[in-house]
């Protein structure tokens, strides 16, 4: 039998999920697009069993790894459903009492998922001094009272200091068998946005065991032997058993991987990236090959948090918004398309028919307005006018001032842009741009960082070193081949203001999946 040198990478879109082959010397040899389901899922097997078709029944068992990035984490959120109940604990009195959990959570969402919430003694000031002894009795006495899916655990300064973490998510899983979600493996520095991102993870449990279970069923009907992955939100991979872990981690993994993607088949590392879909276009920025990240807390479903999130700025043009007179969107035909858009026959006009008015159609594609008045002509015309100023507007933003890199254009419908856009220096439009997003999920590394406080001083060198190491450990976690993982990024801030000198350090390690 031949050996196992495939790839696949499959991304779900919220119109089309999107399925690519990569060989050994990472060239595309098969592709396909097919609309995305409802339940998801039926997608993802659609487009799968496209790619298998295309590959041919002799080189099913070439296929050794199937990579996957999934909004079913973002559309729980979204919806407010499959959401498990939290029973939300802070380390922390008796400091942080006046701000409880979740104040600043929707109604509706904190209703879902909150079984209850608790501030009791413990977590750290910066300098590691406690600022509370961890009360067992208080915490179970929280416990006994809830009736909860998970445990959401949170220690004021944690990603400094673990310690009261780890001692009571050991108390919580050997006395009460309960999941548990803890803040220093998710988030950086920020005890309510970190808390936050915390309860959202504990509540994904159900769905990360959803996702994984259709995967594994969905390569197992297939005859397919392949080790399955997850991607995450920093144009990264993890394995399914981290996934289980951390799924909150794979919130925001599509715009990730178009970006990833747009690198590698553009071969531009420095770049803005446009990912046109059917129902709305992402903007990102391309920095030594990786995705720009947001520098600011990330608003998921109404819920501020901080954990790492790719700097996006998404705006209503797509292939499927529908235009009105002379107006475009918001809202979008989406999957619907190949049906109701005036060039497949139907009767909505969309921006694609704008585009084609305009002369636009993707490489090889005929389509054809038909017989229409030279006034509508116009008027279709019109609208991809405003639209391309929408478009160069959205790229302004983004740049920050910095003008003259390119713009590399992917997505399905990246026809809609035009060939010259102000602020940069050119449009790339790379082969196989209709299905970056799979291919940044088929080319990931696994990761691992870590966002912590330090005291600065003569330990300075020995604390980086430990940060270094605990990066590559979770970079080995998440699926890396340890013998290649390696640093790819440290950063070292001096806080200031403190009473001893304290340095705050970030490091990121990444590295090729295990062979």
């Amino acid at each position: 039998m031949a050996e196992p040198d495939l790839r696949i990478g499959v991304d779900v879109g919220g119109t089309n999920t999107d399925a690519v082959v990569l060989d050994p010397g990472d060239r595309v040899i098969a592709k396909a697009k097919r609309p995305t389901s409802l339940d998801v899922t039926g997608g993802l097997r659609a487009a799968l069993d496209a790619v298998l078709d295309e590959l041919g029944p002799q080189a099913h068992g070439r296929v050794g790894r199937v990579m996957l990035g999934t909004t079913h984490a973002t559309n729980a959120i979204l919806e407010r459903r499959n959401l498990g109940r939290v029973a939300v604990l802070r380390l922390g009195a008796p400091a942080t009492t006046a701000v409880p959990p979740l104040s600043d959570w929707p109604a509706d969402l904190r209703k879902v998922v909150s079984a209850g919430e608790a501030v009791v003694p413990g977590g750290h000031y910066v300098d590691g001094r406690e600022i509370g002894r961890i009360d067992p009795g208080a915490i179970r006495r929280f416990l006994d009272g809830v009736e909860a899916d998970a445990v959401a655990v949170t220690a004021v300064f944690s990603p400094a200091t673990a310690d009261h973490e780890r001692a009571v998510e050991e108390l919580i899983r050997s006395e009460y068998g309960l999941p548990v979600s803890v803040s220093h493996e998710l988030g950086s520095l920020g005890l309510l946005e970190r808390e936050n991102a915390t309860v959202l993870n504990a509540a994904l449990y159900g769905v990360a065991g959803h996702v994984t279970r259709a995967l594994t069923a969905a390569l197992a009907e297939r005859g397919l032997a392949a080790t399955p992955y997850l991607a995450q939100n920093d144009g990264t991979l993890m394995t399914l058993e981290h996934a289980a872990r951390l799924p909150v981690s794979t919130i925001g993994s599509g715009p990730a991987n178009s970006l990833r993607g747009a690198a590698f088949l553009s071969g531009v590392p420095d770049a803005i990236v446009a990912d046109v879909g059917g129902t709305s276009t992402d903007l990102g920025v391309l920095t030594g090959g990786f995705p720009r990240e947001s520098a600011a807390a990330v608003e998921i479903g109404g819920v501020l948090t901080n954990f790492r999130m790719p700097d996006i700025l998404a705006i209503a043009l797509g292939g499927g918004t529908v235009v009105r007179g002379t107006e475009a969107g918001p809202d979008s035909v989406g999957y619907r398309i190949a049906e109701e858009a005036l060039v497949f026959g139907g009767g909505t006009v969309t921006l694609t028919d704008a585009a084609v008015a305009a002369g636009r159609r993707p490489p090889g594609v005929t389509w054809d307005l038909g017989d229409i008045s030279e006034d509508f002509r116009d008027t279709l015309q019109r609208v991809i006018a405003a639209t391309d100023e929408l478009a160069a507007d959205a790229v302004d933003r983004m740049t920050l001032g910095r003008t003259g890199r390119p713009l590399v254009a992917v997505g399905g419908g990246a026809f809609l842009l035009p060939e010259r856009i102000p602020g940069v220096s050119r449009v790339i439009r790379p082969e196989h741009a209709e299905v970056a997003n799979a291919v940044g999920a088929a080319i990931a590394l696994a990761s691992g960082r870590v966002d912590t406080i330090m005291p600065a001083g003569e330990s300075r060198t020995e604390a980086i070193e430990r940060v270094r190491q605990e990066a590559m450990a979770r970079a080995v976690a998440a699926g890396a081949d340890p013998a290649r993982v390696q640093i790819v990024d440290l950063l070292e801030v001096p806080l200031s203001y403190f009473a001893e000198p304290a340095v705050r350090i970030h490091a990121k390690a990444a590295g090729p999946l295990t062979r």
